[in-house]
This record gives structure tokens, C-alpha cells and sequence, in this order.
């Protein structure tokens, strides 16, 4: 494969996890979060201050950096306990600004200029980079896909998607609304994080606008598109959406305008998106797949 292949499918890669991370939040839970780039960039500059300037390695790192994103995820996450749809949307894309103004404007992330010189993943004192730096993001993803799976056959799944379906009703029949709302969060951020790691490994160089808004919003089109609550469904939105603005470059500068219109087409037509309950590819994979077991 090209360098330019390698490169865009290893951000899909990188993109998908945190995607995956915002599906147990939104999907699973039922949380509106408009703010999950945060989170991501937290993971990001969590590495990048502790590899640069502590010189800790990757791998001594990464658990730091997944408890930190886990910590401040379940920090965060206190006002799901208070706020609800509109209100906890507003509240998360809140968030996100504040996460963003911090490491613009504190010196000690680097301000406006970012931070750089991010070391290369080290493995047997090979340098990661490339096709061999795309397969270990491509493991970290199997992996969160497992971690979903599992969580799809759980009680804690059972608890969330019944807290997602009716809270009141969750609360009567003995499920804590806020030890799961609290759990999915947490599970969803520590996801977010380890994207962003990887993501300022691989890119070297990172700065604030890496993690604003519309990358939230971009994060947020691809699980829709791909089907809320759905174990591939993030994977196949990112795909999607990881592939059409290159296959479209000249219309690069309307990338929001095309994730916002997306959201409320799927919305209104497909709110179950492409892999969800009663969509047109479930309808026609369905039979396809009942036709080859027979």
C-alpha cells in the first residue's frame, strides 16, 4: 500500500476507537454527548506531556493515560446525573470548548504552538511507523470491539440500555441510574483516550484544534450513519466517513455542512442508521445471511 493509503486508513483505525468509546455513552446508554473530541485530545496530551516531558515510554504510559481519560471522564460525566437531552447537550459541547481553551492557553500544554517531537511507538526496539504502526492500531480496535461485545451480553448493558429506553421505570425495578450512567462514561472516555494516544504518536505533533468541536460532531455523524447502539456500527461509519471527503477533496472546506446534513437525514429518515433496527441494509443482509446458514 501507498504512504497515503496507509496513513488514511491508519486515522480511520484511530478514529474508530473513540467512535466505539462514544457508542457505549450514546448507544448503549443513551447519553447525548457533543463533546467526545475532548476526551480524545485528554488522551492525546496525556501521552504527549508524559513521553515528552517526563521521557516515559508508550507502553509505561498508556495505562496512565487511559486512567486519566477515565478519571476526568467520570468527573465530566457528573452532570449526566442532573441534565438531560438538550440541556446534557449543551453541557458536553460546554466541554469541549473548555478542554480546548486549556491546552491553547496554558503554557504548560504547549499553548497555541501544540506540543511536538512525540516519540515513535517503541516494540522490541523497533520503531512503529507505517504499515506496522496501522496493525498495532488495528489490535488496540479488535480489542475495543471484544471490550463491546462483552459489554452486549453483560448486565451492565442490560442495566444501561434499560436506563437508555425508560430511567424511571430502570429506577423502580432496583437499577442505579448513576453507578451505570457513571460506568458508561467512564468505559467511553478511557476509549476516547487511548485514540487520542495513539493518534499523537502516530502524527508526531499535536495542538488544540486537533480536538474541537466539529471533531466531536464528526465523531458523533459516524455513529450515527453507522447505527447507534450497534457493535459495527461505529466501524462501518468511520469507514464511510473516513473515505468520502478523500474521494471528494475539492469539497474538503464543507465537511461540517455535510456531517450536519447527514445527522438530520439519518435522523429523520434511518434513526436507526445503516446497521440499526429496521434499516434498509439490516433488511436486505437479514434474509441473505438466514439464506447461507440454510
Amino acid at each position: 500500500m501507498s504512504a497515503y493509503v496507509v496513513t488514511i486508513a491508519t486515522l480511520m483505525v484511530v478514529q474508530a476507537i473513540a467512535v466505539c468509546g462514544l457508542n457505549v455513552i450514546v448507544g448503549y446508554a443513551g447519553q447525548i454527548s457533543l463533546g467526545h473530541a475532548a476526551f480524545f485530545g485528554i488522551g492525546a496530551y496525556s501521552t504527549a506531556v508524559l513521553t515528552t516531558k517526563l521521557g516515559i515510554s508508550f507502553w509505561t504510559a498508556l495505562p496512565l493515560v487511559i486512567g486519566i481519560s477515565a478519571l476526568i471522564g467520570l468527573l465530566l460525566g457528573l452532570p449526566s446525573l442532573r441534565v438531560r437531552e438538550d440541556f446534557l447537550a449543551i453541557t458536553t459541547i460546554g466541554i469541549n470548548f473548555i478542554v480546548e481553551a486549556v491546552f491553547r492557553y496554558v503554557p504548560f500544554f504547549g499553548g497555541a504552538l501544540g506540543i511536538g517531537g512525540i516519540p515513535r511507538v517503541m516494540f522490541f526496539g523497533v520503531r512503529l511507523k507505517g504499515i506496522p504502526f496501522f496493525l498495532l492500531c488495528l489490535g488496540f480496535l479488535v480489542l475495543v470491539l471484544l471490550i463491546c461485545w462483552w459489554l452486549t451480553r453483560s448486565w451492565a448493558s442490560l442495566a444501561c440500555y434499560a436506563i437508555r429506553e425508560e430511567e424511571a421505570a430502570a429506577s423502580t425495578m432496583g437499577i442505579s441510574p448513576v453507578r451505570f450512567k457513571l460506568l458508561a462514561f467512564v468505559i467511553g472516555t478511557a476509549m476516547a483516550g487511548l485514540g487520542g494516544s495513539l493518534y499523537a504518536h502516530y502524527m508526531q505533533f499535536i495542538s488544540a484544534g486537533d480536538f474541537s468541536f466539529p471533531i466531536s460532531v464528526g465523531f458523533l455523524a459516524m455513529l450515527v450513519l453507522g447505527g447507534m447502539g450497534t457493535l459495527w456500527g461505529p466501524v462501518v461509519g468511520t469507514l464511510i466517513l473516513g473515505i468520502l471527503p478523500e474521494l471528494f477533496r475539492p469539497l474538503v472546506d464543507y465537511r461540517i455542512f455535510f456531517y450536519t446534513l447527514l445527522l438530520l437525514l439519518m435522523i429523520r429518515f434511518q434513526p436507526g442508521g445503516l446497521l440499526g433496527e429496521n434499516s434498509f441494509a439490516r433488511k436486505i443482509i437479514t434474509p441473505l445471511l438466514k439464506g447461507l446458514r440454510k
